[in-house]
Formats: structure tokens, sequence, C-alpha cells
């Protein structure tokens, strides 16, 4: 862990980088890099945030498997009746 820290820079160094960056990017362009870093984060978050839903679905069609399907029944249709539709119906 020592050696992690041993690399990072410190005060006068992250002042000399910045100093760097704002000679070889300028004061203008700058705001739009950090415009661009700031939609790729959120957008990196909101895929995140759309692998949990997908997530949770699968979960809760996975509990849904255990339980009885319900059946999807017409009380007013009478019996056979799609069938002999189907028959009358030309192809």
């Amino acid at each position: 862990m020592n050696a992690i820290l041993l690399f990072m820079p410190s005060g006068p160094e992250l002042i000399i980088i910045v100093v760097i960056i704002l000679l070889l990017f300028g004061g203008k362009k700058i705001p739009e890099l950090m415009r661009g870093l700031g939609k790729g984060v959120k957008e990196f978050k909101n895929a995140s945030d759309s692998v949990d839903d997908v997530k949770s679905e699968i979960e809760k069609t996975a509990s849904d498997i255990g339980k009885k399907p319900e059946q999807d029944t017409n009380d007013n249709a009478e019996p056979g009746k799609d069938e002999e539709e189907k028959k009358d119906k030309p192809a």
C-alpha cells in the first residue's frame, strides 16, 4: 500500500499538472472537456441503474415461474366456438 501512495502526486505536483493542462487546452476548452466528462459519468450511472432494473426484472420473472400461470378464459364464450370460427375462415 505504501508503494501506491509513493506514486501519488502531492500539492505542488498537482499545481504544476493543472498549470500544464491549462496551457495545453486553454481556459475556454477546459469547461467543454469537463462537460463531456460529466455527461460520460451521467451516462455510465444511467447504464448501471438500468442494469439493476434488468436484474430486478429477471428476479421477478424467476419468482413468477414458480407460481401457477393465470389462465386467460373468456366466461362469455361458448365452448368450441373459436375452433369453429377458425374452420370457417379461409387460409
